[in-house]
């Protein structure tokens, strides 16, 4: 049995910055309203015919595994997450490996929206503990702005998205003193709707019923989320999964040395970290500058805070995330 350590980070973001001024000028909103809200104050989209959710992907693994140390050559599979893959199938795992030239390694989708990180570092993971595999790229990347409502009806939810890519390249670790201690993974499909996107679906609406109807006011090809219910989860939620991960591992709350909540709203965050008293310094949050980034959220404020020098050699690290599903997950660290 072995345990599994990321050996590389990387990121990419969108050159494109929308701010909330921006977004005033095509719906009725403002900086305080959202700022209020949110916490949110700029966030990147991508211009269309430069950037797709594979190819920031693609950019993002580029570097991971350039500061891995890891060849290209020696990747044993791809498990990539993501919500808004480039084609409807097949998924972006496969294209990953076409355009980074790897082997004809095994390439893996994982559909858990704002969690879907934390569930790709667990599946991978797994594979590494087991031996069947050495090096694994895990990927989290998402193109939200090309489909969301850019109009009043719709700024409930679409000044919350922003578009990203992160990627993480883990790797054996023979010392199980260090690297992922353990994951934790939940959901209850009882709130699914709660925080959805539900057509073009085959159970439901696909696209030739939505071209039939013609409907100006069809919203069902537009997210949907009732957001008072969504973060009276996601604050329980939260915190049980990391009090989970602690307890599995024998730790305390004062041993987190950095959290990296999924960064769904800056008002989640600072909830849980007051609930733990946390100070800023091991708290990571970037949603201020690239909005919510669902499965790349978390890759991105993680590759941010090493970069930053935040994360040390030693230092225990917690990821933990909520979101659509209900899903929810969490990852403990030893860096």
């Amino acid at each position: 049995m072995y345990h599994s350590k990321i050996a590389g980070l990387g990121y990419y973001v969108p050159s494109n910055v929308v701010t909330n001024d921006d977004l005033s000028k095509i719906m009725d909103t403002n900086d305080e309203w959202i700022q209020e809200r949110t916490g949110i104050q700029e966030r990147r989209h991508i211009i269309r015919g430069e950037d797709t959710t594979t190819s920031m992907g693609v950019k993002a693994a580029k570097i991971a595994i350039e500061r891995s140390g890891v060849a290209k050559e020696d990747i044993d599979f791809v498990v990539f997450a993501t919500l808004s893959p480039d084609y409807y199938f097949p998924g972006p795992g496969v294209l990953v490996q076409r355009d980074l030239g790897l082997r004809t390694v095994g390439a893996l989708d994982v559909r858990n929206q704002c969690s879907g990180f934390v569930y790709a570092i667990s599946v991978a993971d797994q594979y590494i503990k087991t031996g069947m595999y050495k090096n694994i790229l895990v990927i989290g990347s998402e193109v939200h702005s090309t489909g969301l409502d850019m109009t009043t009806r719709g700024r409930g939810v679409s000044v919350i998205f922003g578009d990203g890519a992160g990627a993480a390249v883990l790797s054996r670790e023979e010392d199980l003193t260090k690297g992922i201690l353990s994951t934790h993974l939940h959901s209850e499909g009882q709130h699914a709707e709660e925080l959805a996107l539900q057509a073009p679906g085959m159970g439901a609406r696909w696209v030739t019923d939505i071209i039939a109807d013609n409907d100006p006011n069809d919203e069902s090809y537009y997210p949907y989320m009732n957001g008072q219910f969504v973060f009276k989860n996601a604050v329980v939620r939260f915190a049980e999964v990391i009090n989970e991960g602690l307890e599995a591992n024998g730790l305390q709350v004062s041993d987190i040395d950095m959290l990296i909540p999924h960064q769904a709203n800056l008002r989640i965050s600072q909830f849980i970290q007051n609930k733990f008293k946390l100070s800023d310094d091991q708290v990571h949050n970037n949603i201020q500058k690239y909005g919510n980034t669902t499965a790349a959220s978390i890759p991105i404020a993680l590759t941010e805070a090493w970069e930053q020098g935040k994360i040390k050699s030693g230092d225990t690290v917690v990821l933990a995330a909520f979101g659509s599903g209900f899903t929810w997950a969490s990852a403990i660290i030893k860096w």
